[in-house]
């Protein structure tokens, strides 16, 4: 799960290789300048620090700005000496020897916490981190699944990582995540659907009851509501069938689109990804909902033509039958 150090030589962050890191993540003409300038600390906004055997987190105090942090496959055992950072965005301790969450109190502005392949075990210490929109913690030590409830917290979680993880083998995983966490849009590298969250929904209050009359109150109600949902549903349908428009009144087409796509989760983790995303799905959607609106207007203003057209028919014939019954009354009246 995380790295070994038992043949290797552990390292421990000094200014040496913070000033060497800097020089391999500019470009061949600014790694130069870098080394000609001694470029100021306190102006570096982002820093990475992987595959360096680094044990223990040192010497960080001085980057007044930074934003970014990249500490990942290194053999870390404790989260520590972060508390300067209070600028920072993005955070990357995976593939270390982590064993509790903590040192992360200061943080405040934090979006994005990556403790993914660890060997933490419950989550915990995360408090003010109320910024937090995208939390990877796969493959660590998580076995308690109502440890997860923690993370109700952070209003703005939208993308969440828990793959790997004991808890996940319950088979009430997926639906205890999402009813007890409906804002997200990811879970373990997969779109959240909105038929999830409903489903889910029904599911946490079959949790929260906990005596048998509530349990079969919820049923029934929930039975009932669904039963009639369904047959409004069914007649829906057909309309919107009818009118060419079937399931453009919502998320669908854009859920299925995304459906299959293992890979989109992962752009996750790119910086404004996140807002974007949402952003294309709220224009995506808004745009269905125009052509379902304008495709039902025509539907309805075709029924009311067809409408017209066959209470036009009924009159003339109903005008002709009456036309018809006089001249054959006169008929007889003639004949008498």
């Amino acid at each position: 799960m995380s790295q070994l150090y038992n043949s290797i030589e552990p390292n421990v962050i000094d200014d040496e290789m913070i000033q060497k890191a800097i020089e391999e993540q500019c470009p061949d003409d600014m790694g130069r300048f870098t080394r000609m300038e001694d470029i100021k600390f306190k102006d570096v906004t982002e820093l990475q620090l992987s595959f360096r055997n680094i044990l223990q987190i040192h010497s960080l105090w001085q980057f007044k700005k930074l934003t970014k942090l990249q500490l990942d496959n290194n053999i870390i055992e404790k989260i520590e000496a972060l508390e300067s950072l209070v600028h920072l965005v993005w955070l990357d301790l995976s593939f270390n020897n982590i064993e509790v969450i903590e040192g992360l109190d200061t943080l405040v502005k934090l979006q994005k916490l990556s403790l993914y392949s660890n060997r933490i075990s419950k989550i915990e210490h995360m408090d003010t981190l109320r910024e937090l929109q995208i939390f990877s913690i796969g493959k660590n030590n998580l076995t308690i699944l109502k440890d997860v409830i923690y993370l109700r917290r952070f209003k703005n979680l939208r993308v969440l990582n828990l793959a790997g993880n004991p808890l996940c083998d319950d088979e009430e995983y997926m639906l205890f995540v999402v009813a007890h966490l409906p804002n997200l849009v990811y879970l373990d590298y997969k779109l959240v659907h909105d038929t999830t969250v409903s489903i889910s929904a029904f599911h946490a209050c079959e949790i929260e009851h906990q005596h048998l009359t509530a349990h079969l109150l919820c049923w029934y109600a929930s039975n009932t509501l669904a039963f009639g949902a369904e047959s409004l549903q069914k007649l829906d349908l057909q309309k919107h069938e009818t009118a060419f428009v079937e399931y453009l009144n919502g998320t669908f087409l854009f859920d299925s689109l995304y459906e299959d796509d293992t890979e989109a989760a992962k752009l996750a983790y790119l910086p404004g990804y996140l807002d974007s995303s949402v952003t294309y799905r709220k224009e995506f959607v808004s745009v269905c909902e125009k052509v379902f609106n304008y495709g039902l207007k025509g539907y309805e203003k075709r029924e009311a033509e067809v409408s017209e057209f066959y209470e036009g028919c009924h009159q003339a014939l109903a005008a002709n039958q009456q036309e018809g019954r006089k001249i054959i009354l006169d008929f007889e009246t003639r004949n008498k």
